[in-house]
């Protein structure tokens, strides 16, 4: 893992083939799974270099009402929710105003996941290597809901795996995983994921269905993992 502050990547898929070289170990009974949608296309080319199943996992964060682009914790496909509990204090936050949003958030990631699943067929985790795939953790509670609802789907092994993280992200989410990968770890205040890259952008559904489109197609007959022994 390398500590640098100047910009790590051409791009997410630059970032996607660089993890895949670190997760080479992987090649036998894992399901890479993604964060859409930034976390897509570095998942595809992890899961093309590793040869296994693509999945997806639907998560959204709760944007802060007055700094939308921030966040204050997060919400799962099955409802969970990774709070940062001092930040939702000094915000000032009642258990309603939470709730409304969460009602909100919950549709949202209804539709996303109705949508991508349209392209991707879910796979079976119970008893594989969950890697738990996004394109750079900022706080880490979004993540930190993608891990619990991975969980809920039976993986022998969780492992997250980032291009890029910060250093506060990094140590949550090695609370809550068996294991993290992270290419690049950064303590620089502000962070920004996207200062790590040289070409970023925040990708429309349309980009998100393309790559499951084009993995759906070419993809197929990756055979389905091996389960391990249940503890």
């Amino acid at each position: 893992m390398d500590y640098i502050q100047s910009p790590a990547f051409h791009d997410r898929r630059d970032a996607g083939r660089r993890l895949a070289s670190e997760l080479a170990h992987y090649y036998q009974g894992a399901v890479v799974l993604a964060v859409p949608r930034g976390g897509v296309p570095v998942a595809v080319e992890v899961a093309r270099r590793l040869r296994v199943q693509l999945d997806i996992v639907v998560v959204r964060k709760i944007p802060i009402p007055s700094e939308p682009e921030a966040g204050y914790g997060a919400i799962s496909e099955e409802g969970e929710m990774s709070l940062n509990e001092p930040l939702v204090a000094s915000l000032k936050l009642s258990q309603g105003d939470i709730a409304t949003q969460a009602s909100e958030i919950q549709a949202e990631i209804s539709r996303r996941s109705a949508l991508f699943r349209s392209y991707l067929t879910p796979v079976a985790l119970m008893g594989a290597t969950a890697i738990v795939i996004d394109d750079g953790l900022a706080s880490g509670f979004t993540m930190a809901a993608a891990v619990a609802s991975v969980k809920k789907r039976g993986a022998a092994k969780l492992v997250v795996a980032v291009p890029v993280a910060s250093s506060s992200a990094y140590w949550l989410i090695q609370s809550v995983a068996d294991e993290i990968m992270s290419l690049v770890i950064s303590s620089s205040f502000p962070f920004s994921v996207a200062s790590f890259y040289e070409h970023w952008y925040d990708l429309t559904d349309d980009e998100v269905i393309h790559y499951l489109r084009q993995w759906s197609s070419t993809h197929s007959e990756v055979a389905r993992p091996v389960p391990r022994d249940q503890p």
